[in-house]
């Protein structure tokens, strides 16, 4: 019998090397290596040309075919031309969800079915798929400090059935160790950070290349000036390091560290307050908009359920109700701190993924103040 077709994509590091491993025991596999990032940087220009060499040292270590295909132009079209959008209006985007929704789950999956002549195609994501009764569920990874389903929920139905996560019953460890044992080059190398496919930077150093800082005042929520900051885009509600320049006399000693509370894009102000859990901070519901289903669900009823607002943030418990016009109206059990607008809500029952969407609005627990 023929074997199914698989293509990998690998970024040059452990897990989508290993990920290639595991399945060749079982399919015809096949990597590939996108380059979506255009880089003139001199000081690392050479990131994604290092990654690139890993990819085919690891291709010609376990005998499988290599490509490369270079996806820039889409990439900045339909993910990072949206991300600064985003900044510009004063919301927190994630360019890592974006990515994957654009680019490598639409982008690559079309072109590895159309061009390669995949079956189906491979990432490195510690997440699962369940499929029951020919419907699949998208669920956790194993390895509950690497789950990366956050990141995940804006695949389609439809695109699940042609997807792959080899090592998302796996350990982080045992990837590690499965790499050593295989003497992969990448056994001990370290994990991508930063935005995908830019890599790490210094994010404020990065963004005046295509941001204006444009300098405006720090108030506190009494009305005082305590400072400047240099562009409401390098700070984000919850923020409390690197706001801006605070004066001295005006800083609030160590152990009442202070956060970002408010923006207001038309008089350029932040405003901060004191403490994680000052009031002004404190959320008790949101609203969310570009919902992605993943599991049918009674819209016409409340829904009980947990909540993310973040990679690597614990889960809430919360009740969800859907709206108009794909929004959805979310109350948290207890009070949450620094929801922000811009990042993404993924909802959960034990460790399957929902779906999830956009934080366009905070439910205040008390009144905001005007600024």
């Amino acid at each position: 019998m023929k074997r199914k077709k698989v293509i990998v994509a690998m970024s040059g590091g452990v897990d989508s090397s290993v990920s290639a491993w595991i399945l060749k025991k079982k399919y015809n596999v096949e990597g590939l290596f996108m380059k979506n990032w255009e880089e003139n940087d001199t000081k690392n220009f050479c990131a994604s040309k290092k990654d690139l060499e890993d990819v085919k040292k690891v291709c010609n270590l376990i005998k499988i075919p290599f490509h490369k295909i270079n996806f820039s132009i889409e990439y900045w079209e339909k993910v990072f031309s949206k991300f600064l959008l985003e900044l510009k209006n004063g919301k927190t985007p994630n360019p890592d969800i974006l990515c994957n929704k654009e680019i490598k789950f639409k982008i690559f999956l079309n072109f590895a079915i159309k061009h390669l002549k995949a079956d189906f195609i491979a990432t490195g994501h510690y997440a699962r798929l369940h499929c029951i009764h020919k419907k699949f569920f998208l669920k956790k990874g194993l390895d509950k400090k690497k789950d990366q389903s956050y990141f995940l929920y804006t695949l389609k139905k439809n695109q699940l059935k042609k997807i792959l996560f080899p090592i998302g019953n796996m350990q982080k460890k045992k990837v590690r160790l499965i790499a050593n044992k295989l003497k992969m080059s990448v056994a001990n190398k370290k994990d991508s950070m930063g935005i995908c496919f830019i890599g790490p930077k210094n994010l404020q150093n990065f963004l005046k290349k295509y941001i204006s800082e444009k300098i405006g005042n720090i108030f506190t929520i009494s009305g005082n000036c305590v400072g400047k900051h240099y562009g409401l885009h390098n700070c984000t509600l919850g923020q409390r390091r690197k706001i801006g320049y605070i004066k001295k006399k005006n800083i609030i000693n160590k152990f009442s560290p202070i956060y970002v509370v408010g923006k207001n894009i038309k008089k350029n102000i932040i405003l901060v307050c004191k403490g994680y859990n000052n009031p002004h901070l404190m959320s008790i519901g949101m609203f969310i908009k570009k919902i992605n289903i993943l599991v049918k669900v009674d819209i016409r009823k409340t829904l009980f359920c947990s909540i993310k607002i973040r990679h690597q943030k614990k889960v809430f418990k919360c009740f969800v109700k859907f709206k108009y016009k794909n929004i959805v109206k979310v109350i948290f059990e207890n009070p949450i701190s620094s929801i922000t607008p811009g990042q993404s809500a993924v909802f959960y029952i034990s460790n399957i993924c929902l779906g999830g969407g956009i934080i366009f609005k905070k439910i205040p627990l008390i009144k905001n103040i005007k600024i």
